[in-house]
């Protein structure tokens, strides 16, 4: 299979940019759609425990439908970077007053509490950040693959929590490049509609 490291971080670094650009209010109206977007959607509407994460670089931003989430009396939970394993994910519970720090990458995550994890396996929805997708559910992350190695056993057997790809409409490209290792999503959602692949 050729390379494709330099094409993945010439695409990532072109819809970073593009999605940086989006004014504040387009950002705000962008993030009330999101809420209308999970309102409608069966998956949400049925899960208890649903993993989020806190807007980063531009990424549309979950917070108003944590909120909404909240209020419905469902469980929040946000992706903290495992302290002993590089390169893999920990889920903790998120509240109004949860404690947060920021991890490695500048990132607001809640301050570990081994009382607030939960194994990813009992999660019902992880709804994951991305950079670009395309017609097929694609998916081209930050690059760190910790997504992709959290959701590989959803993707050799249909086991544990269904993934759920957010981003802006502006992130939808022609084609992402693939590798390997890369897991494509069963759905996406954007402001403007719900994208079904699987």
């Amino acid at each position: 299979m050729p390379d494709t490291q330099p094409e993945r971080q010439n695409l990532r670094q072109l819809i970073r940019q593009r999605r940086k650009s989006l004014s504040q209010a387009e950002q705000q109206a962008a993030a009330q759609q999101l809420v209308e977007r999970f309102q409608e959607h069966p998956g949400i509407l049925a899960a208890r425990r649903i993993a989020l994460y806190l807007a980063n670089d531009g990424e549309l931003d979950p917070l108003p439908a944590i909120h909404w989430l909240w209020a419905r009396q469902k469980e929040v939970y946000l992706p903290v970077l495992h302290p002993f394993t590089p390169g893999h994910l920990l889920f903790l519970r998120y509240t109004a007053t949860t404690p947060m720090t920021r991890n490695r990458y500048g990132i607001a995550e809640p301050e570990l509490d081994v009382q607030q994890v939960l194994p990813h396996s009992m999660l019902d929805i992880i709804c994951t950040p991305l950079v670009a997708f395309d017609e097929a559910g694609n998916r081209l992350g930050m690059g760190g693959g910790y997504y992709d190695r959290t959701l590989a056993c959803w993707h050799e057997h249909q086991l544990g929590p269904r993934p759920l790809g957010l981003a802006h409409d502006c992130q939808q490209v022609d084609a992402v490049p693939r590798e390997q290792w890369d897991v494509p999503l069963p759905q996406i959602i954007t402001p403007s509609r719900s994208w079904h692949f699987a």
